[in-house]
């Protein structure tokens, strides 16, 4: 049996539950891939499947990781988009941290040109969830104004360049002052540092009172209620996830007076399938623009695979700007 090198955890817990391990080496079922990884994106759900919060879909490995970019080494009965030694990025359900990982073939896409394995391992899960949430579910329009909670993490930047390109407003809240610089230089219109100041005063008076069409929260929470103060009339709010819990107490008059949808998703449970067609939509509307260099994923920092853990412990301390990737 082929044996490669992964990141486990041993038990739920810290950063430090994360143990390199052996294991025994995917192979590529019917549509799938098998990629040789070079490089692993790092994401919050990582962080909750270690502390025992977020558990793999059935049937999915219980290594972490989430996004990966490198060279396919094998092809699966009915897989044809991409030959051996093909360079490609992809979304995936669960094992990410290892050398090798099987991968659904429509929820691969090539590497864009240009960029190197780094970067495009920091694409996939952070651009498939805002390309489903903020222009899939909350409709975003060139000229309206989008507001993003959690501005500087890797949602966050992608969704400030996305929105930006295509001709949004962006306003975003920040844990701190130097956060609001690094994302007003990235391309935000305003930027709240939610520690010392009130997001809904501050979006109202970047909009001229009018509020927010499309805000990003994965806050939850005491959030709601100030999300819907700062949703513009006809606003669509969109959680993805709960960072401050699931439950809160609101007055829902607001849902009514300003005609708002508040909806939600997460992207992992979601069929192959559905990923597919989240993967077709950024081929053609927004790989133009990475290979073009109009958008490039912005990295907070890189660790080896057998650091994992120091890597977990950068995002839980929330000092990062951007994407933190595992260097296979």
């Amino acid at each position: 049996m082929d044996l490669m090198r992964a990141v486990v955890i041993s038990r739920p817990g810290g950063p430090e539950s994360l143990e390199l391990a052996r294991r025994p080496r995917p192979q590529a079922g019917k549509g799938e891939i098998l990629v040789r990884v070079s490089a692993a994106g790092v994401n919050r759900p990582d962080v909750m499947q270690r502390q025992g919060q977020y558990s793999p879909p059935q049937g999915v490995t219980d290594v972490p990781g989430l996004e990966i970019a490198g060279e396919v080494v094998e092809a699966g009965d009915g897989a044809r988009l991409y030959p051996p030694d093909a360079k490609i990025c992809a979304l995936v359900a669960g094992g990410g941290y290892a050398e090798y990982c099987a991968v659904p073939e429509p929820q691969a896409l090539p590497t864009p040109k240009g960029l190197t394995d780094v970067e495009a391992a920091a694409i996939p899960e952070t651009f498939f969830t805002v390309w489903s949430n903020v222009f899939d579910r909350g409709r975003l329009k060139a000229g309206e104004t989008l507001l993003v909670h959690g501005g500087a993490s890797g949602i966050g930047t992608t969704a400030i360049m996305l929105a930006k390109a295509f001709g949004a407003k962006v306003i975003v809240t920040v844990g701190g002052d130097e956060k609001a610089r690094l994302c007003v230089e990235l391309g935000a219109d305003a930027a709240t540092n939610y520690r010392s100041e009130d997001f809904v005063k501050t979006t109202l008076a970047a909009t001229d009172g009018r509020g927010a069409d499309v805000i990003l929260d994965m806050i939850g929470g005491d959030y709601v209620a100030r999300n819907y103060a700062a949703a513009a009339k006809d606003g669509r709010i969109v959680q993805i996830a709960f960072q401050h819990g699931p439950k809160t107490e609101l007055d829902l008059r607001p849902l009514l007076t300003k005609r708002l949808i508040h909806t939600g998703s997460a992207l992992r449970p979601r069929s192959i399938a559905e990923k597919g067609a989240i993967a077709e939509s950024l081929r053609e509307k927004v790989w133009p623009l990475l290979e073009s260099g109009r958008l490039k994923p912005v990295i907070d920092s890189t660790f080896p695979l057998e650091h994992a853990a120091k890597a977990h412990a950068r995002m839980e301390s929330s000092s990062h700007f951007g994407k933190i990737v595992l260097i296979v």
